[in-house]
């Protein structure tokens, strides 16, 4: 009986899809499939505004000093342990080994910069679960590029890696902790940059209107010590930070068919269902790098995992990590040895300095041109509910600099913004025909060279439906 209900069924199902298909190809005849059944938005045509081009001058993979950054990473590697809890006065072991690889070399770009870059030790004392009962000595590097535009030059633009690393104990300052691609290949990015700018700025080639700040911190593996108190200095400074770029194990790229894209992780934030700083730092980042540089990952990190970009990202700035396409767990967070014929440990041999170096490009075009830019737009909203137009509005200062303004637009599925329109001055427009319901909107500024900044999302006007006294609020 259970064999003929279930034949029945089945005769019924096939009936029912062959009925739906037939529809479906008499509906469409002659097209493969069925293309969207939703009115348009706007139900006219909308505005196809000139997009202007990008700032000219992007820096080119071959300037990328490859040799510079294994020199960098092999000087490291060889203080043995760059453990936060090591030494900071022992000039040949310890964490103040590798301060002081990094502090040279970035004395050597300063040099060559004609005086464009500073050089800045900032040292502090910290603590955490990951140090013992008591504070202990701590110590950041900051290279810093000033900003030419009075209006502009407290806005930071920040990229860090870290000189910290570990073995398996966090705890043993005596252990072995090469640390080469965790995270001696973020703190090469970092100062391959720091050269890659300064050159630009010593060159007269470009004068970034921001702040551009190059990081090689410390205490990472000990609870992001050393990014809690650079965000702290940036405050101390007057600083208002534009952008948090972290590269956290960002050397290798060991599968096969490299090199891979690098991932972009950044957190969804509270503002809308997917945006917050972060987020469009990160969309930012892909669009001027390009989608087959850049896999944005839509999470605040991995999974389990942090980094450097945390406290600024959970003090609501725009700040993102880079970490490499698939990460070898046995040669991270790792006391060198030999297993069951493994190898373990982070060494140097199993970088990829071509993904490297692709990354440190990536790092230094997303920083050229967002501090080449003009400031964001503020207090942007979202008003029309209940009306036929989605109305978006902002503020800005005056900026001569400034082209005007972008107004971008997405399905709430879509992952990327597109340009609606573009209008020169701050203020309301009116998108007619788009219902407030169906995209999310932000705007960017336009500078009259081509560089934007990045977006800010609209802020939607709240109205929540009236709700009987007992439900509970929305």
């Amino acid at each position: 009986m259970r064999v003929a209900i279930f034949a029945g069924l089945s005769v019924m199902c096939a009936g029912l899809v062959g009925a739906q298909s037939s529809g479906t190809s008499g509906a469409k005849e002659g097209t493969a499939t069925a293309g969207p059944r939703d009115p348009a938005e706007p139900p006219q045509n909308r505005p196809h505004p000139k997009i202007l081009a990008r700032p000219a001058g992007a820096i080119i993979r071959q300037s990328i000093d490859e040799k510079g950054m294994r020199a960098l990473i092999h000087e490291l590697v060889s203080c043995g342990t760059r453990l936060t809890l090591s030494s900071w006065t022992d000039p040949k072991r310890g964490i103040g080994c590798g301060r002081d690889f990094v502090v040279a070399r970035l004395n050597a770009i300063a040099k060559e910069s004609g005086g464009k870059l500073e050089v800045v030790v900032d040292k502090f004392e910290s603590k955490s679960e990951r140090t013992g009962p008591n504070p202990v000595h701590l110590e950041n590097v900051y290279a810093i590029l000033k900003g030419s535009d009075a209006q502009l030059a407290k806005n930071v633009f920040i990229v860090v890696g870290d000189m910290d690393s570990r073995p398996s104990n966090v705890m043993d300052p005596e252990a072995d902790a090469p640390g080469a691609d965790d995270d001696a290949s973020g703190t090469a990015v970092s100062v391959e940059s720091a050269r890659q700018l300064s050159k630009i700025a010593a060159s007269g080639k470009a004068s970034f209107r921001a702040t551009i700040l190059f990081g090689v911190l410390s205490g990472e593996e000990q609870g992001l010590l050393g990014a809690y108190r650079l965000l702290e200095w940036t405050k101390e400074q007057g600083y208002t930070v534009g952008v948090m770029m972290d590269n956290d194990i960002v050397g290798a790229d060991s599968a096969p068919g490299g090199p891979h894209r690098v991932r972009v992780f950044s957190g969804n934030g509270e503002i809308e269902d997917c945006d917050s700083p972060a987020r469009e730092l990160a969309r930012a980042i892909e669009e001027i790098d390009g989608r087959s540089a850049i896999r944005m990952i839509f999470r605040q990190d991995r999974y389990g995992r942090g980094g450097d970009h945390y406290p600024f990202y959970k003090a609501g700035l725009p700040a993102v990590r880079f970490t490499e396409p698939l990460e070898d767990y046995n040669h991270q967070h790792q006391t060198p040895r030999t297993e069951k014929g493994v190898e373990y440990g982070d060494f140097e041999k199993y970088l990829d300095f071509r993904f490297m170096g692709n990354v440190a490009r990536d790092n230094a075009e997303v920083l050229r041109q967002l501090a080449l830019a003009p400031a964001p737009p503020t207090n942007v909203k979202l008003t029309g509910a209940v009306t036929p137009d989605a109305k978006v509005s902002w503020a800005a200062e005056e900026d001569a600099e400034r082209a005007g303004f972008e107004i971008l637009w997405r399905e709430t599925t879509e992952a990327r913004w597109s340009v609606y329109d573009f209008a020169e001055t701050a203020g309301q427009t009116a998108l007619k025909g788009v219902s407030t319901d169906n995209h999310f909107f932000a705007v960017r500024s336009v500078g009259k060279n081509g560089a934007r900044s990045i977006a800010v999302v609209s802020e939607p006007e709240r109205r929540p439906p009236p709700l009987p006294s007992t439900a509970p609020k929305q």
